[in-house]
């Protein structure tokens, strides 16, 4: 788990030359003796560092820390209209963004996007869902670092690495209430494929109900979270975490098959622009998800699935096994499986709203 001192061993470490062990520990107020434990500490969180005999300690890539003014210039050049403010808080910061217009059949995205930088923190969906009963969080949006406890779904732990991966949630207010929200999480993904593609990434698909997949290598995730009424209004949370740059050390300690976008294409665009265009591009999908629901996202995410047509295995919660073949979505985003050999208009067909499917080996 990465610290506040972790994270300033970070910073000198990103200097030109090498930093000397007693310089460093000196400027970091610290023992000499403490070093090598924040060195391991960043080297665990899949940080290369280089040891530059009789000179010292540096990064073996530089570590650019996000930039709220970066992300700022980017939105406009994006086309998102004026004003925009920076505030400065104690290692935090806020982007205003007011008036993010995109129309979709007349419609317009509400309010503002608010982006808010922390350089540390539990989870970002945590933070944002507890805000709830004191602040208003629609449009607001929160990217970190480093996530001590950045989870996906079934609590799982989410692996992000600073600087190579991009990990925010975006805070959004409904008048309906939580069914209506059931394939918010499939209409996300759409949209984060959509701005992926936009920024020349291809071979973009996504996996039922949350990830967002190349060459059935996992990428992403998204995660939504509910507040609110069963009858509405509602509050959602919606996190997603995006692998930019995952050294093959730290993919060793993901159970699953994973890749990188950097993977995809060579020159990545920096994280505050993707992340402008990411967010750009989730503020119209709400606005007309909340207008036409799931329905309007159903066809797009059923073309864009990676295993639409094919074989699989489907495990559920409580721990049984369906066989069948993915036929489809329904409307409100639960699986459809054709428990049969292939799908027709008569095969026996299930509806499934929780579990992980797998191909199925022949």
């Amino acid at each position: 788990m990465l610290t506040p001192k972790s994270f300033s061993l970070l910073r000198l470490l990103n200097a030109e030359a090498p930093g000397a062990g007693p310089t460093l520990a000196a400027q970091l107020e610290i023992p000499k003796g403490r070093l090598p434990a924040l060195i391991q500490e960043l080297e665990a969180a899949g940080i290369g560092i280089t040891r530059v005999p009789g000179r010292g300690y540096q990064l073996a890539k530089p570590y650019h820390r996000f930039d709220l003014a970066v992300w700022r210039d980017a939105c406009v050049a994006l086309g998102a209209s004026l004003p925009i403010d920076i505030k400065k808080k104690p290692r935090q910061q806020t982007v205003l963004h007011p008036s993010v217009i995109h129309t979709v059949e007349d419609v317009q995205t509400p309010q503002s996007l608010t982006l808010e930088w922390a350089e540390q923190i539990d989870s970002t969906s945590s933070e944002l869902m507890r805000r709830i009963p004191r602040h208003d969080i629609h449009g607001l949006a929160l990217t970190t670092e480093w996530q001590s406890e950045g989870r996906g779904r079934r609590g799982r732990p989410w692996l992000g690495l600073p600087g190579g991966s991009l990990m925010f949630s975006l805070g959004w207010r409904f008048e309906q209430g939580a069914g209506f929200l059931a394939g918010m999480s499939l209409a996300m993904s759409v949209a984060v494929a959509r701005a992926l593609e936009k920024e020349g990434f291809t071979g973009i698909e996504l996996k039922w109900p949350n990830d967002l997949v190349h060459r059935y290598h996992k990428l992403g995730g998204i995660l939504v979270e509910l507040n609110g009424d069963a009858l509405g209004p509602s509050q959602a949370v919606i996190g997603v975490a995006l692998n930019l740059v995952l050294p093959k050390t730290a993919r060793g300690d993901i159970p699953q098959a994973v890749s990188d976008l950097a993977s995809i294409k060579k020159d990545l665009p920096s994280r505050e622009a993707l992340l402008a265009r990411v967010l750009l591009e989730m503020a119209s999908a709400l606005a007309d998800y909340a207008q036409r629901g799931f329905v309007a996202f159903a066809p797009e995410w059923q073309r864009r699935h990676t295993y639409q047509n094919k074989p699989v295995k489907l495990l559920l919660p409580d721990g049984q096994t369906v066989r069948g073949t993915v036929a489809g979505v329904d409307a409100s985003g639960a699986l459809v499986l054709a428990e049969g050999s292939e799908v027709s208009k008569d095969s026996r067909r299930g509806r499934y709203t929780a579990g992980e499917i797998s191909l199925r080996r022949a």
